[in-house]
């Protein structure tokens, strides 16, 4: 078991090889279990707390194997702030990669109910977000929640299908070392803004993104190279300087908002490079 007592800058997360017991999730992410909505929600706003779509989606065979809730500097909405499980259905709890349902809510107004779908890797032990390929579905707090969150739960699983399509797809795909360097600086300026005298503004080099971290990923196929380029970014840890020369280490991407910006990003890019190279 992973306990990351720094997410999104000091905000807790916890991960688990085995999928986590009510206390587990409680200890670091409370506002999954919160009774009621933030006082700043209206009459209108539906409040069904996330562990009662927890439940229910266990019933179906889902198990949450992460959980996250981002800081709050206003400790009267630690109980209601945005928080994130990600799920994984009980037959593919073995398996060496494993579709995955994302949920996000709060109860304070900063987030609907999201589901969307994930991979996870057990080797690296990284979660990849799909882009495009599958529904990302909102539901209003309004309604019955719950019954529309199961649906939407399953209706992510179908589309799986497609996610198992692309990936195909991408490992089919061989690319050489430029176009594997071009990857790589499209990646890095998705999460590294340009200068303003047009330079690039990140402390590491393309080369340094595709460096693989265990020999599965050494390969040249589009799939590898993905891999490759979303752990390093995401995880972080690599050695560069900055703008002024001074070394530095790059931050793994903890923020709920920004990892699921930048993985979705990233794996869109993966797309279009495929749909270029055919």
């Amino acid at each position: 078991m992973h306990l990351g007592t720094r997410f999104a800058r000091f905000s807790p997360s916890l991960q688990s090889a085995e999928p986590l017991t009510d206390d587990q999730i409680r200890a670091v992410a409370p506002s999954i279990f919160g009774d009621n909505k933030h006082d700043s929600r209206s009459e209108r706003y539906s409040y069904i707390p996330t562990s009662s779509v927890l439940d229910e989606l266990r019933k179906e065979g889902f198990q949450p194997f992460m959980v996250c809730q981002t800081r709050v500097r206003n400790e009267d909405r630690r109980e209601f702030t945005k928080h994130m499980i990600r799920l994984r259905h009980a037959g593919q709890i073995e398996a060496r990669e494993a579709n995955e349902i994302i949920v996000i809510n709060s109860h304070d107004g900063t987030s609907s109910y999201q589901l969307m779908a994930g991979m996870y890797r057990f080797v690296c032990k990284n979660g990849l977000v799909c882009g495009n390929t599958v529904a990302d579905l909102r539901i209003p707090h309004k309604g019955d929640i719950v019954s529309e969150v199961v649906q939407g739960a399953y209706d992510v699983l179908d589309g799986f299908d497609l996610v198992r399509e692309v990936k195909e797809g991408l490992q089919g795909v061989t690319l050489d070392a430029g176009e594997q360097q071009a990857f790589a600086r499209a990646a890095l300026a998705l999460r590294y803004e340009e200068r303003e005298d047009g330079t690039a503004s990140a402390p590491i080099t393309d080369t340094q993104l595709l460096t693989p971290r265990r020999t599965e990923d050494v390969a040249s196929d589009l799939w590898s190279t993905f891999n490759r380029a979303q752990e390093n970014m995401i995880r972080g840890g690599l050695r560069g300087r900055n703008a002024t020369g001074r070394r530095v280490s790059t931050r793994p991407v903890q923020g709920i908002d920004q990892s699921i910006k930048l993985n979705r990003a990233l794996w869109v890019l993966a797309e279009e490079m495929r749909k270029l190279k055919n």
